[in-house]
Protein backbone atom coordinates (compact mmCIF):
# COMPACT_ATOMS: atom_id res chain seq x y z
CA UNK A 1 0.00 0.00 0.00
CA UNK A 2 1.01 3.38 -0.75
CA UNK A 3 2.04 5.71 2.12
CA UNK A 4 0.90 9.19 2.47
CA UNK A 5 3.49 11.62 0.63
CA UNK A 6 6.27 12.67 2.65
CA UNK A 7 6.62 16.52 3.58
CA UNK A 8 8.33 18.77 0.71
CA UNK A 9 11.16 19.74 2.83
CA UNK A 10 11.76 16.20 4.49
CA UNK A 11 11.02 14.47 1.05
CA UNK A 12 13.63 16.72 -0.76
CA UNK A 13 16.02 16.11 1.72
CA UNK A 14 16.04 12.17 1.71
CA UNK A 15 16.07 11.69 -2.16
CA UNK A 16 18.85 14.17 -2.60
CA UNK A 17 21.01 12.10 0.37
CA UNK A 18 19.98 8.85 -1.37
CA UNK A 19 21.35 10.74 -5.03
CA UNK A 20 24.63 10.86 -2.38
CA UNK A 21 25.10 7.70 -1.72
CA UNK A 22 24.13 6.17 -5.46
CA UNK A 23 26.98 8.80 -6.55
CA UNK A 24 29.56 7.64 -4.32
CA UNK A 25 29.01 3.57 -5.17
CA UNK A 26 28.59 3.68 -8.67
CA UNK A 27 31.68 3.76 -11.02
CA UNK A 28 31.57 -0.13 -11.42
CA UNK A 29 34.82 -1.46 -9.72
CA UNK A 30 36.22 -2.97 -13.67
CA UNK A 31 36.04 0.55 -14.77
CA UNK A 32 38.36 1.78 -12.07
CA UNK A 33 40.65 -1.26 -12.47
CA UNK A 34 40.67 -0.28 -16.38
CA UNK A 35 41.72 2.83 -15.66
CA UNK A 36 44.37 2.03 -13.27
CA UNK A 37 46.05 0.15 -15.32
CA UNK A 38 45.58 2.41 -18.70
CA UNK A 39 43.58 1.42 -20.91
CA UNK A 40 43.71 1.50 -24.82
CA UNK A 41 42.82 5.34 -26.28
CA UNK A 42 41.59 2.79 -29.30
CA UNK A 43 38.77 0.19 -29.94
CA UNK A 44 38.97 -1.76 -33.12
CA UNK A 45 36.74 -5.03 -33.83
CA UNK A 46 38.51 -8.19 -34.01
CA UNK A 47 40.96 -8.62 -37.22
CA UNK A 48 40.54 -5.08 -37.71
CA UNK A 49 43.67 -2.01 -38.03
CA UNK A 50 42.37 1.24 -37.03
CA UNK A 51 43.44 4.14 -39.65
CA UNK A 52 46.29 5.69 -37.47
CA UNK A 53 45.31 9.50 -36.29
CA UNK A 54 46.74 12.23 -37.77
CA UNK A 55 47.10 16.27 -37.29
CA UNK A 56 47.37 16.97 -40.69
CA UNK A 57 44.88 16.18 -43.48
CA UNK A 58 46.44 15.47 -47.03
CA UNK A 59 44.93 14.01 -50.60
CA UNK A 60 41.14 12.60 -50.36
CA UNK A 61 40.84 13.98 -46.54
CA UNK A 62 41.23 17.32 -47.69
CA UNK A 63 37.70 16.66 -49.53
CA UNK A 64 35.20 17.16 -46.52
CA UNK A 65 37.67 20.00 -44.44
CA UNK A 66 35.20 22.82 -43.86
CA UNK A 67 37.02 25.11 -40.88
CA UNK A 68 34.29 27.80 -39.52
CA UNK A 69 35.38 31.17 -38.67
CA UNK A 70 32.86 33.87 -36.89
CA UNK A 71 31.85 35.03 -34.17
CA UNK A 72 29.53 33.46 -31.70
CA UNK A 73 25.98 34.18 -33.00
CA UNK A 74 28.03 36.18 -35.70
CA UNK A 75 27.67 33.76 -38.88
CA UNK A 76 30.48 32.14 -40.24
CA UNK A 77 32.57 31.35 -43.29
CA UNK A 78 34.68 28.46 -43.80
CA UNK A 79 37.90 27.71 -44.99
CA UNK A 80 38.36 24.57 -46.42
CA UNK A 81 41.04 21.71 -46.53
CA UNK A 82 42.53 23.27 -49.67
CA UNK A 83 42.18 26.77 -48.68
CA UNK A 84 38.65 27.62 -50.61
CA UNK A 85 36.33 29.91 -48.93
CA UNK A 86 32.67 28.00 -48.55
CA UNK A 87 29.59 27.74 -46.55
CA UNK A 88 29.19 31.83 -46.64
CA UNK A 89 26.29 32.25 -44.02
CA UNK A 90 26.50 35.66 -43.09
CA UNK A 91 23.17 36.66 -43.42
CA UNK A 92 21.87 35.62 -39.98
CA UNK A 93 21.10 31.78 -41.39
CA UNK A 94 22.65 29.30 -42.53
CA UNK A 95 23.85 28.96 -46.19
CA UNK A 96 25.83 25.79 -46.45
CA UNK A 97 25.98 25.45 -50.15
CA UNK A 98 26.56 29.08 -50.75
CA UNK A 99 30.66 28.99 -52.18
CA UNK A 100 30.87 32.64 -53.84
CA UNK A 101 33.20 33.06 -56.26
CA UNK A 102 35.86 34.39 -53.99
CA UNK A 103 39.80 33.42 -54.13
CA UNK A 104 42.90 34.57 -53.30
CA UNK A 105 45.61 34.46 -56.39
CA UNK A 106 49.27 35.29 -56.59
CA UNK A 107 50.96 36.00 -59.70
CA UNK A 108 55.15 35.85 -60.13
CA UNK A 109 56.79 38.53 -62.55
CA UNK A 110 58.80 37.43 -64.86
CA UNK A 111 58.88 37.10 -68.95
CA UNK A 112 55.95 34.90 -68.64
CA UNK A 113 53.97 35.75 -64.89
CA UNK A 114 53.17 32.55 -63.19
CA UNK A 115 49.54 32.82 -61.29
CA UNK A 116 47.87 30.26 -59.32
CA UNK A 117 44.50 30.80 -57.11
CA UNK A 118 45.85 30.67 -53.60
CA UNK A 119 44.23 26.85 -53.08
CA UNK A 120 44.93 23.43 -53.81
CA UNK A 121 43.09 21.45 -56.56
CA UNK A 122 39.24 21.38 -56.79
CA UNK A 123 37.93 18.07 -54.87
CA UNK A 124 36.38 15.95 -57.76
CA UNK A 125 32.74 16.10 -55.72
CA UNK A 126 32.58 19.90 -56.61
CA UNK A 127 33.51 19.11 -60.21
CA UNK A 128 30.53 16.33 -61.16
CA UNK A 129 27.29 15.70 -59.47
CA UNK A 130 26.84 19.27 -57.96
CA UNK A 131 23.65 21.30 -58.58
CA UNK A 132 24.56 23.46 -62.08
CA UNK A 133 27.98 21.08 -62.37
CA UNK A 134 26.53 19.70 -66.08
CA UNK A 135 27.14 23.52 -67.11
CA UNK A 136 30.49 23.98 -65.55
CA UNK A 137 29.43 25.68 -62.33
CA UNK A 138 29.21 28.68 -64.26
CA UNK A 139 30.15 31.85 -62.14
CA UNK A 140 32.76 29.91 -60.09
CA UNK A 141 36.84 29.89 -59.95
CA UNK A 142 37.29 26.14 -60.32
CA UNK A 143 38.60 26.48 -63.97
CA UNK A 144 41.83 28.67 -63.27
CA UNK A 145 44.82 27.41 -61.99
CA UNK A 146 45.29 25.94 -58.86
CA UNK A 147 48.86 24.98 -56.68
CA UNK A 148 49.60 21.15 -57.14
CA UNK A 149 49.51 20.35 -53.08
CA UNK A 150 47.73 21.02 -49.98
CA UNK A 151 47.74 20.44 -46.66
CA UNK A 152 45.57 21.26 -43.55
CA UNK A 153 46.14 21.40 -39.87
CA UNK A 154 43.83 23.08 -36.76
CA UNK A 155 45.10 24.33 -33.41
CA UNK A 156 41.68 25.79 -33.20
CA UNK A 157 40.69 28.52 -33.47
CA UNK A 158 43.49 28.53 -36.00
CA UNK A 159 43.47 26.48 -38.99
CA UNK A 160 46.27 26.02 -41.42
CA UNK A 161 46.56 25.56 -45.21
CA UNK A 162 49.94 24.76 -46.47
CA UNK A 163 50.28 25.06 -50.30
CA UNK A 164 53.32 23.88 -52.90
CA UNK A 165 53.89 23.72 -57.12
CA UNK A 166 56.99 22.26 -58.30
CA UNK A 167 56.68 25.24 -60.87
CA UNK A 168 56.45 27.93 -58.01
CA UNK A 169 59.21 29.76 -56.44
CA UNK A 170 56.69 30.56 -53.45
CA UNK A 171 55.13 28.24 -51.07
CA UNK A 172 52.63 29.41 -49.62
CA UNK A 173 51.04 29.03 -45.78
CA UNK A 174 47.47 30.42 -45.32
CA UNK A 175 46.07 31.02 -41.46
CA UNK A 176 42.47 31.20 -41.20
CA UNK A 177 41.23 32.32 -37.88
CA UNK A 178 38.43 34.48 -35.87
CA UNK A 179 38.81 35.88 -32.15
CA UNK A 180 38.15 33.29 -29.66
CA UNK A 181 38.74 34.43 -26.09
CA UNK A 182 37.39 32.67 -23.06
CA UNK A 183 35.76 35.65 -20.56
CA UNK A 184 35.16 37.75 -23.69
CA UNK A 185 31.85 37.08 -25.08
CA UNK A 186 31.26 40.17 -26.96
CA UNK A 187 35.18 40.30 -28.51
CA UNK A 188 34.40 36.40 -29.22
CA UNK A 189 31.06 37.57 -30.94
CA UNK A 190 32.23 39.89 -34.17
CA UNK A 191 31.55 39.06 -37.83
CA UNK A 192 34.94 39.18 -38.78
CA UNK A 193 37.63 36.39 -39.65
CA UNK A 194 41.00 36.99 -40.50
CA UNK A 195 43.39 35.06 -43.69
CA UNK A 196 47.03 34.92 -43.31
CA UNK A 197 48.97 34.43 -46.26
CA UNK A 198 52.81 33.39 -45.52
CA UNK A 199 54.79 33.29 -48.79
CA UNK A 200 58.60 31.68 -48.29
CA UNK A 201 60.60 32.08 -51.64
CA UNK A 202 62.18 28.87 -52.08
CA UNK A 203 63.87 29.54 -54.60
CA UNK A 204 67.46 30.89 -55.27
CA UNK A 205 66.81 34.37 -57.24
CA UNK A 206 64.61 37.53 -56.10
CA UNK A 207 61.13 37.27 -56.74
CA UNK A 208 58.51 39.98 -57.46
CA UNK A 209 54.93 39.11 -57.26
CA UNK A 210 51.35 40.36 -56.77
CA UNK A 211 49.08 39.16 -54.29
CA UNK A 212 45.29 39.54 -54.83
CA UNK A 213 42.51 38.93 -53.12
CA UNK A 214 39.32 39.01 -55.33
CA UNK A 215 35.41 38.33 -55.35
CA UNK A 216 32.45 38.95 -57.33
CA UNK A 217 29.28 40.59 -55.35
CA UNK A 218 27.67 38.11 -54.32
CA UNK A 219 25.19 39.86 -51.37
CA UNK A 220 22.67 40.20 -53.79
CA UNK A 221 19.58 37.97 -53.32
CA UNK A 222 17.37 38.20 -56.51
CA UNK A 223 18.05 40.34 -59.62
CA UNK A 224 17.29 44.17 -59.94
CA UNK A 225 18.08 44.12 -55.81
CA UNK A 226 20.46 47.69 -55.66
CA UNK A 227 24.05 46.54 -54.94
CA UNK A 228 27.67 48.08 -55.44
CA UNK A 229 31.24 48.13 -54.40
CA UNK A 230 32.16 50.77 -52.11
CA UNK A 231 35.36 52.40 -50.80
CA UNK A 232 36.51 50.82 -47.54
CA UNK A 233 39.94 51.82 -45.41
CA UNK A 234 42.65 49.92 -47.41
CA UNK A 235 39.83 48.09 -48.84
CA UNK A 236 36.43 47.39 -50.20
CA UNK A 237 33.34 46.80 -49.46
CA UNK A 238 30.51 45.15 -51.26
CA UNK A 239 26.77 45.95 -50.08
CA UNK A 240 23.48 45.40 -51.48
CA UNK A 241 20.23 47.16 -50.59
CA UNK A 242 17.10 46.63 -48.41
CA UNK A 243 13.88 47.86 -48.84
CA UNK A 244 11.17 49.49 -47.54
CA UNK A 245 9.31 46.13 -47.48
CA UNK A 246 13.27 44.20 -47.13
CA UNK A 247 14.84 45.42 -45.31
CA UNK A 248 16.82 42.13 -44.17
CA UNK A 249 18.30 42.05 -47.53
CA UNK A 250 20.75 44.51 -46.55
CA UNK A 251 24.18 43.26 -46.02
CA UNK A 252 27.84 44.11 -46.16
CA UNK A 253 30.89 42.41 -46.82
CA UNK A 254 34.18 43.84 -46.82
CA UNK A 255 37.77 42.78 -47.67
CA UNK A 256 40.62 45.21 -45.68
CA UNK A 257 44.45 45.04 -45.19
CA UNK A 258 46.72 46.62 -42.97
CA UNK A 259 49.43 46.41 -46.04
CA UNK A 260 50.23 50.20 -46.86
CA UNK A 261 51.53 49.88 -50.38
CA UNK A 262 47.76 47.64 -51.18
CA UNK A 263 45.39 48.92 -54.46
CA UNK A 264 42.00 48.67 -54.58
CA UNK A 265 40.45 47.91 -58.26
CA UNK A 266 36.67 48.52 -56.89
CA UNK A 267 35.45 48.47 -60.66
CA UNK A 268 35.03 44.76 -62.43
CA UNK A 269 34.43 45.21 -66.10
CA UNK A 270 30.66 45.27 -66.71
CA UNK A 271 29.74 42.78 -68.96
CA UNK A 272 27.21 39.28 -69.40
CA UNK A 273 28.14 35.63 -68.91
CA UNK A 274 31.87 35.08 -67.82
CA UNK A 275 32.91 38.20 -69.22
CA UNK A 276 33.85 40.21 -65.38
CA UNK A 277 36.04 37.00 -63.94
CA UNK A 278 37.61 36.55 -67.35
CA UNK A 279 39.23 40.41 -67.19
CA UNK A 280 39.55 40.36 -63.34
CA UNK A 281 41.74 37.08 -63.81
CA UNK A 282 43.69 38.49 -66.79
CA UNK A 283 44.65 41.45 -64.56
CA UNK A 284 45.81 39.04 -62.17
CA UNK A 285 47.88 36.32 -64.53
CA UNK A 286 49.57 39.59 -65.88
CA UNK A 287 50.70 40.38 -62.31
CA UNK A 288 49.31 44.01 -62.52
CA UNK A 289 48.32 45.91 -59.61
CA UNK A 290 45.88 48.50 -60.42
CA UNK A 291 43.58 50.82 -58.63
CA UNK A 292 40.19 52.04 -60.07
CA UNK A 293 37.86 53.95 -57.95
CA UNK A 294 34.34 52.86 -56.74
CA UNK A 295 31.56 53.34 -60.26
CA UNK A 296 29.75 56.50 -59.05
CA UNK A 297 27.07 55.93 -61.03
CA UNK A 298 25.44 53.36 -63.98
CA UNK A 299 25.29 49.84 -64.03
CA UNK A 300 27.08 48.60 -60.39
CA UNK A 301 30.72 46.76 -60.70
CA UNK A 302 29.99 43.21 -60.42
CA UNK A 303 33.19 42.44 -58.00
CA UNK A 304 36.33 43.87 -56.66
CA UNK A 305 40.38 43.13 -56.14
CA UNK A 306 42.91 43.80 -53.53
CA UNK A 307 46.56 44.18 -54.99
CA UNK A 308 49.23 44.09 -52.68
CA UNK A 309 52.96 43.63 -54.62
CA UNK A 310 55.62 42.09 -52.76
CA UNK A 311 59.48 41.48 -53.58
CA UNK A 312 61.14 38.46 -51.71
CA UNK A 313 64.92 37.69 -51.81
CA UNK A 314 66.12 33.93 -51.73
CA UNK A 315 64.68 32.19 -48.54
CA UNK A 316 62.84 35.72 -47.19
CA UNK A 317 59.21 35.47 -46.06
CA UNK A 318 56.72 38.02 -46.57
CA UNK A 319 52.84 37.85 -44.57
CA UNK A 320 49.97 39.25 -46.16
CA UNK A 321 46.76 39.91 -43.63
CA UNK A 322 43.40 39.90 -45.17
CA UNK A 323 41.00 40.78 -42.74
CA UNK A 324 37.16 40.39 -43.62
CA UNK A 325 34.00 41.35 -41.93
CA UNK A 326 30.62 40.95 -42.65
CA UNK A 327 27.46 43.53 -41.43
CA UNK A 328 23.76 42.25 -41.60
CA UNK A 329 22.05 44.36 -39.17
CA UNK A 330 18.36 43.24 -39.90
CA UNK A 331 16.32 39.71 -40.76
CA UNK A 332 12.78 38.70 -40.66
CA UNK A 333 13.31 35.81 -38.47
CA UNK A 334 10.97 35.21 -35.72
CA UNK A 335 10.02 32.30 -34.12
CA UNK A 336 7.40 31.70 -31.19
CA UNK A 337 3.45 31.89 -30.36
CA UNK A 338 2.85 35.60 -28.72
CA UNK A 339 0.28 35.61 -26.27
CA UNK A 340 -1.18 38.59 -27.23
CA UNK A 341 -0.68 41.21 -30.33
CA UNK A 342 2.44 40.79 -32.39
CA UNK A 343 4.74 43.94 -32.00
CA UNK A 344 4.49 46.81 -34.44
CA UNK A 345 6.51 47.15 -37.39
CA UNK A 346 8.23 50.26 -35.28
CA UNK A 347 9.09 48.77 -32.59
CA UNK A 348 12.88 48.59 -31.58
CA UNK A 349 13.48 48.14 -27.90
CA UNK A 350 14.60 44.61 -27.27
CA UNK A 351 12.36 41.77 -26.95
CA UNK A 352 9.80 43.90 -28.54
CA UNK A 353 11.53 43.67 -31.60
CA UNK A 354 9.06 42.82 -34.34
CA UNK A 355 12.14 40.39 -35.57
CA UNK A 356 15.68 38.91 -34.25
CA UNK A 357 18.85 41.54 -34.67
CA UNK A 358 21.91 40.40 -34.20
CA UNK A 359 24.08 41.48 -31.20
CA UNK A 360 26.61 43.04 -33.28
CA UNK A 361 24.24 45.59 -35.25
CA UNK A 362 23.50 47.22 -31.46
CA UNK A 363 27.53 47.19 -30.84
CA UNK A 364 27.95 48.66 -34.50
CA UNK A 365 26.69 51.20 -36.50
CA UNK A 366 27.98 50.28 -39.63
CA UNK A 367 30.54 48.17 -41.93
CA UNK A 368 33.35 51.18 -41.55
CA UNK A 369 32.32 51.23 -37.56
CA UNK A 370 32.95 46.92 -37.28
CA UNK A 371 35.99 47.68 -40.18
CA UNK A 372 38.04 50.12 -37.54
CA UNK A 373 36.83 48.14 -34.51
CA UNK A 374 38.67 44.97 -36.08
CA UNK A 375 41.96 46.98 -37.10
CA UNK A 376 42.48 48.36 -34.51
CA UNK A 377 42.26 45.81 -31.96
CA UNK A 378 43.49 43.04 -34.62
CA UNK A 379 46.79 42.05 -32.65
CA UNK A 380 45.39 41.80 -29.26
CA UNK A 381 42.31 39.71 -30.39
CA UNK A 382 44.94 37.51 -32.20
CA UNK A 383 47.24 37.39 -28.94
CA UNK A 384 44.15 36.44 -26.53
CA UNK A 385 43.24 33.77 -28.91
CA UNK A 386 46.38 32.22 -29.42
CA UNK A 387 47.02 32.32 -25.51
CA UNK A 388 43.82 30.07 -25.71
CA UNK A 389 45.29 27.45 -28.04
CA UNK A 390 48.39 27.30 -26.26
CA UNK A 391 46.50 26.27 -22.86
CA UNK A 392 44.07 24.06 -24.78
CA UNK A 393 46.58 22.56 -26.57
CA UNK A 394 49.26 21.90 -23.55
CA UNK A 395 47.73 18.12 -22.31
CA UNK A 396 48.66 14.93 -22.35
CA UNK A 397 44.98 13.83 -23.60
CA UNK A 398 45.17 11.40 -26.49
CA UNK A 399 45.00 13.91 -29.50
CA UNK A 400 41.77 12.06 -30.78
CA UNK A 401 39.82 13.64 -27.95
CA UNK A 402 41.42 16.66 -28.37
CA UNK A 403 41.25 16.76 -32.01
CA UNK A 404 37.00 15.87 -31.46
CA UNK A 405 36.60 18.97 -28.35
CA UNK A 406 38.29 21.28 -31.32
CA UNK A 407 36.12 19.80 -33.57
CA UNK A 408 32.78 20.40 -31.35
CA UNK A 409 33.57 23.83 -30.47
CA UNK A 410 33.63 24.87 -33.77
CA UNK A 411 30.08 24.74 -33.72
CA UNK A 412 30.14 28.01 -31.17
CA UNK A 413 31.30 29.41 -34.77
CA UNK A 414 28.64 28.44 -36.88
CA UNK A 415 25.17 29.59 -37.94
CA UNK A 416 23.82 27.03 -34.72
CA UNK A 417 24.26 29.93 -32.27
CA UNK A 418 22.37 33.40 -32.75
CA UNK A 419 22.81 36.62 -30.02
CA UNK A 420 20.17 38.82 -29.95
CA UNK A 421 20.80 42.49 -29.44
CA UNK A 422 20.74 42.70 -26.10
CA UNK A 423 23.49 40.08 -25.54
CA UNK A 424 21.53 37.02 -24.87
CA UNK A 425 22.67 33.53 -26.57
CA UNK A 426 19.60 31.79 -28.39
CA UNK A 427 19.99 28.55 -30.87
CA UNK A 428 18.90 26.06 -32.91
CA UNK A 429 19.74 22.40 -32.13
CA UNK A 430 21.64 22.09 -35.36
CA UNK A 431 21.63 23.41 -38.86
CA UNK A 432 19.83 22.33 -42.30
CA UNK A 433 21.08 23.39 -45.44
CA UNK A 434 19.58 27.42 -45.53
CA UNK A 435 17.56 27.66 -42.53
CA UNK A 436 18.76 26.09 -38.94
CA UNK A 437 16.69 23.25 -37.11
CA UNK A 438 14.52 22.86 -34.38
CA UNK A 439 14.39 26.39 -32.79
CA UNK A 440 14.62 27.96 -29.40
CA UNK A 441 17.32 26.30 -27.35
CA UNK A 442 16.14 23.58 -26.50
CA UNK A 443 16.41 22.96 -23.38
CA UNK A 444 15.93 19.16 -23.55
CA UNK A 445 18.81 18.97 -26.24
CA UNK A 446 21.21 22.04 -25.15
CA UNK A 447 21.45 20.11 -21.47
CA UNK A 448 24.35 18.46 -22.83
CA UNK A 449 26.75 21.28 -23.97
CA UNK A 450 29.18 22.26 -21.54
CA UNK A 451 31.58 24.53 -23.50
CA UNK A 452 29.52 27.95 -23.16
CA UNK A 453 29.42 26.96 -19.65
CA UNK A 454 33.06 26.69 -18.77
CA UNK A 455 33.99 29.17 -21.60
CA UNK A 456 31.75 32.28 -21.82
CA UNK A 457 29.86 31.76 -18.16
CA UNK A 458 28.05 35.47 -18.63
CA UNK A 459 26.81 34.25 -21.82
CA UNK A 460 25.66 31.02 -20.61
CA UNK A 461 23.99 32.72 -17.73
CA UNK A 462 21.70 34.49 -20.17
CA UNK A 463 19.79 31.20 -20.69
CA UNK A 464 19.09 30.73 -17.08
CA UNK A 465 17.89 33.96 -17.21
CA UNK A 466 15.66 33.21 -20.27
CA UNK A 467 14.89 29.63 -18.80
CA UNK A 468 13.70 30.43 -15.23
CA UNK A 469 12.33 34.33 -17.15
CA UNK A 470 10.19 34.71 -19.93
CA UNK A 471 9.80 31.20 -20.77
CA UNK A 472 8.29 30.03 -17.44
CA UNK A 473 5.30 31.00 -16.33
CA UNK A 474 3.38 31.67 -12.78
CA UNK A 475 2.81 27.91 -12.66
CA UNK A 476 6.45 26.70 -13.02
CA UNK A 477 5.44 25.44 -16.11
CA UNK A 478 8.89 26.21 -18.96
CA UNK A 479 8.31 26.14 -23.02
CA UNK A 480 11.16 24.09 -23.40
CA UNK A 481 11.51 26.23 -26.99
CA UNK A 482 12.35 30.01 -26.13
CA UNK A 483 10.63 32.17 -28.80
CA UNK A 484 12.64 34.84 -30.98
CA UNK A 485 13.22 37.61 -30.30
CA UNK A 486 13.23 36.43 -26.84
CA UNK A 487 9.91 37.30 -24.81
CA UNK A 488 7.15 35.31 -23.15
CA UNK A 489 4.86 33.31 -25.41
CA UNK A 490 1.78 31.08 -25.12
CA UNK A 491 2.41 27.95 -22.80
CA UNK A 492 0.30 25.32 -24.80
CA UNK A 493 2.35 22.17 -24.87
CA UNK A 494 3.89 19.64 -22.70
CA UNK A 495 7.24 20.98 -19.95
CA UNK A 496 10.12 18.98 -20.66
CA UNK A 497 10.89 16.70 -17.75
CA UNK A 498 14.84 16.35 -18.77
CA UNK A 499 15.10 19.79 -19.53
CA UNK A 500 13.29 21.99 -16.42
CA UNK A 501 14.76 19.44 -14.26
CA UNK A 502 18.39 19.50 -16.29
CA UNK A 503 18.19 23.49 -16.14
CA UNK A 504 17.63 23.61 -11.87
CA UNK A 505 20.86 22.34 -12.10
CA UNK A 506 22.86 24.24 -14.86
CA UNK A 507 21.43 27.03 -12.00
CA UNK A 508 23.51 25.40 -9.33
CA UNK A 509 26.94 24.66 -11.62
CA UNK A 510 26.50 28.30 -13.17
CA UNK A 511 26.28 29.81 -9.40
CA UNK A 512 29.60 27.32 -8.45
CA UNK A 513 31.08 28.81 -11.89
CA UNK A 514 30.72 32.73 -11.65
CA UNK A 515 30.53 32.40 -7.47
CA UNK A 516 27.38 35.30 -7.95
CA UNK A 517 25.83 34.72 -5.02
CA UNK A 518 23.84 37.94 -5.58
CA UNK A 519 22.59 36.57 -9.45
CA UNK A 520 21.62 33.28 -7.53
CA UNK A 521 19.28 34.62 -5.13
CA UNK A 522 17.75 36.74 -7.76
CA UNK A 523 17.24 33.44 -9.54
CA UNK A 524 15.92 31.05 -6.52
CA UNK A 525 12.43 32.14 -6.34
CA UNK A 526 11.39 30.76 -10.01
CA UNK A 527 14.04 28.08 -9.39
CA UNK A 528 11.68 27.19 -6.44
CA UNK A 529 8.21 27.45 -8.42
CA UNK A 530 10.08 25.30 -11.36
CA UNK A 531 11.30 22.37 -9.04
CA UNK A 532 7.54 22.24 -7.30
CA UNK A 533 5.76 22.42 -10.42
CA UNK A 534 8.48 19.32 -11.48
CA UNK A 535 7.21 17.48 -8.06
CA UNK A 536 3.27 17.58 -8.48
CA UNK A 537 3.31 17.35 -11.96
CA UNK A 538 5.44 14.45 -12.47
CA UNK A 539 5.83 12.82 -8.66
CA UNK A 540 2.97 13.86 -7.08
CA UNK A 541 3.12 10.72 -4.73
CA UNK A 542 6.75 11.76 -3.33
CA UNK A 543 8.02 8.54 -4.03
CA UNK A 544 10.92 10.04 -5.16
CA UNK A 545 10.89 8.95 -9.12
CA UNK A 546 9.36 10.76 -12.25
CA UNK A 547 5.73 8.32 -12.79
CA UNK A 548 3.42 10.67 -14.11
CA UNK A 549 3.77 11.11 -18.26
CA UNK A 550 7.07 13.03 -18.47
CA UNK A 551 7.68 14.73 -22.01
CA UNK A 552 11.79 14.10 -22.59
CA UNK A 553 13.76 14.66 -25.34
CA UNK A 554 12.95 12.00 -27.34
CA UNK A 555 9.71 13.96 -28.40
CA UNK A 556 7.59 11.39 -26.55
CA UNK A 557 6.09 10.82 -22.86
CA UNK A 558 7.30 8.31 -21.11
CA UNK A 559 4.72 7.14 -18.63
CA UNK A 560 5.86 4.94 -15.20
CA UNK A 561 8.90 5.55 -13.80
CA UNK A 562 12.62 5.04 -15.63
CA UNK A 563 16.18 5.79 -14.94
CA UNK A 564 16.91 8.29 -16.77
CA UNK A 565 14.64 11.36 -16.26
CA UNK A 566 14.72 10.10 -12.48
CA UNK A 567 18.33 10.78 -12.41
CA UNK A 568 17.86 14.36 -13.99
CA UNK A 569 15.13 14.50 -10.93
CA UNK A 570 17.57 13.39 -8.44
CA UNK A 571 20.05 15.56 -9.61
CA UNK A 572 17.71 18.55 -9.48
CA UNK A 573 16.79 18.17 -5.93
CA UNK A 574 20.30 17.22 -4.60
CA UNK A 575 21.18 20.73 -6.77
CA UNK A 576 18.00 22.83 -4.55
CA UNK A 577 19.42 21.65 -1.36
Amino acid sequence: MDRPPLPRREFVRRSATALGALSASSIPVGAQGLHERGAPTKMAPSGATPAPYTGVYEGARLNRVAFPMGGIGAGMICLEGTGALSQVSIRNSPDVFNAPCAFAAIAVKGATPLARVLEGQVPGWKLFGMRDAATGVPGSSYGLPRYERASFATRFPFATVSLTDDAMPLTVRITGWSPFVPGDPDNSSLPVAALEYEFTNSSGAAVEAVFSFNTKNFLPLENGDRHAVRAAANGFALWTAGKADEPWKEAWFSATTSDAGALVNHAWFRGGWWDPLTMAWKDVASASAIARPPIASGDPSPGATLFVPLALAPGAKRTVVVQLAWYSPRTRLRRGTDPGQAPSAGATDGASLPSYQPWYAGRFSSIDALNAYWASNYADLRARSDRFATAFYDTTLPPEVVDAVAANLAILKSPTILRQVDGRMWAWEGCEDAVGCCSGTCTHVWNYAQAVAHLFPSLERTLRETEFGPSQDERGHQAFRTALPIRPQVHDFHAASDGQLGGIMKVYRDWRISGDTAWLRRMWPAVKASLDYCIETWDPAHKGWCEEPHHNTYDIEFWGPDGMITSFYLGALQAAV
